[in-house]
This record gives C-alpha cells, structure tokens and sequence, in this order.
C-alpha cells in the first residue's frame, strides 16, 4: 500500500516538469515530508478549461485534491480514508474506481513514499516497526499513477457554489519490486514520461490498453533507507524525517 508520501516540489517545478498550461497561484500547498491520507495534494490531470465547460479543448492543469477518492455514489466523506489506494490487478473492475479509471486518471508529484518493515529492536529483543523513505536512485519526481473523482455535497443547494464539490483522488498500487519488494509487498505505481500523455489524455478510453501503460515503478530503480519514527506522527512535518536513522 502507500499511506504516506514525500511531496516538496514548487508548483512552478511541477508546471515546467509537466507541461502544464492551466494553473492558479492561489491553489500553492506548503511542501510536505510527511503528507496523509485526507491531506490535499498536487494532481496533474487534464480536463476542459475550468472557465468554458463547453469547449472541445483539453488542457493539462495542475490541481489540488484531496487524497482518499469518495466515488460520485457515497452517502458521505467517510469512505475516502479507506480508498487513498487503488489495486492495479482489479483498478479497472472495482465500482468505487472503474469510471474513473476510464475518464479520471491523473499524476501525483511526489519525491519519494515510506513504507514500514517489522524488525527486531537490538536494543530491547522487542519487535518494531521500522519506516523507510523510498525513492528513485536518480532523485526525480516520481509521478504516481492516480484517479480523481467529483463528489457533490448535499448540504449545498446551489451548483455553482464552490463548496457544493468536492475532489478527491487515490494511487494506484502494483506489486513491490528493487529494494521495495524487500520492506513491502505493495507500493505505489509511477509512470515514465513516455507514458504521461496517453495516461493524461481523457479521450483514451480503452481499459486494455489503459492497463499497458502501468509498469514497473521508476523503471524498477528505487532506493529505500531507514528514516526515524517521527514519520510514525502525522502533526510531524520536515526535511529531518528524510534522515537516515542510525
């Protein structure tokens, strides 16, 4: 699975990486070491411009959703928690995900995710879980497969009111592979850049080919190095957590 994740990257970086054409300044996140399910995040995606809904044109946006997709169908917000990850194996089969695989796919920028391994403390003979940060050997933005999805509040009557919507968005997971496989079975899936456009673009529709496009994590090249347990805590946030724990 992927519960915590790495994202300290400006949005100007993200839009250049990306080739974002839509983008609003007022939507800028504080980097975070640490981010959690339910926090908001940057999402890559591409949709019609938020201003002319009528319009042919699909542009690439940066967003900021909220991590944990609550299908268009929950009665509520409290499902989101449970769905931050979406299984590749049945990502196209599943009713919480299956719409959104076809027409909502996106990108989330990150720099790396943890993951927890059982270990024996030397200290006290006791069993404890360790946590690594996990990234590319050549540290770039890892941009983890993901879907989004449009909730609609019915507390609020009217449409247009911006709170009436809400966005939230899942990562895809595959099976752990590199220094991965040997700390957690699952892990996020990220793309390759060759893949970004057909991902992106809401006109590919086949779920076959869809499927294709999701390999191995950065290329199968990942690092993992133990990191304190202060990331154990989510109030904890800062470059500090990404030091490697003696």
């Amino acid at each position: 699975m992927c519960g915590r994740y790495v994202a300290t990257r400006s949005p100007d970086d993200l839009v250049q990486l990306f080739q974002v054409a839509d983008w609003r300044a007022e939507e800028a996140l504080a980097p975070s070491w640490n981010v959690a399910p339910t926090d908001q995040v940057y999402a890559v995606l591409e949709r019609r411009p938020r201003h002319d809904r009528d319009s042919d044109e699909v542009r690439r946006q940066l967003r900021t959703l909220r991590w944990g997709l609550v299908p268009s169908w929950a009665d509520d917000l409290k499902i989101g928690p449970r769905l931050i990850n979406a299984r590749v194996e049945t990502v196209h089969e599943k009713p919480a995900f299956r719409r959104a695989f076809v027409k909502r796919r996106c990108l989330l920028p990150a720099d790396g995710f943890y993951e927890w391994r059982q270990i024996e403390d030397p200290a006290t003979g006791r069993k404890r879980k360790q946590p690594y940060f996990i990234h590319g050997e050549d540290d770039q933005v890892m941009a983890l497969a993901g879907l989004y999805e449009f909730w609609r509040n019915p507390d609020i009557e009217q449409d247009d009111d911006p709170a009436a919507w809400l966005i939230t968005c899942t990562v895809i997971t595959t099976e752990a592979t590199d220094a991965a496989g040997h700390i957690h079975p699952r892990m996020p899936l990220a793309l390759t850049p060759d893949h970004y456009d057909a991902w992106l673009d809401p006109r590919h529709q086949d779920p076959d080919a869809l499927r294709n496009l999701l390999t191995s994590p950065a290329d199968g090249h990942l690092h993992a190095r133990p990191v304190s347990t202060a990331v154990n805590d989510v109030r904890n946030n800062g470059p500090e957590l990404l030091h490697e724990a003696a």
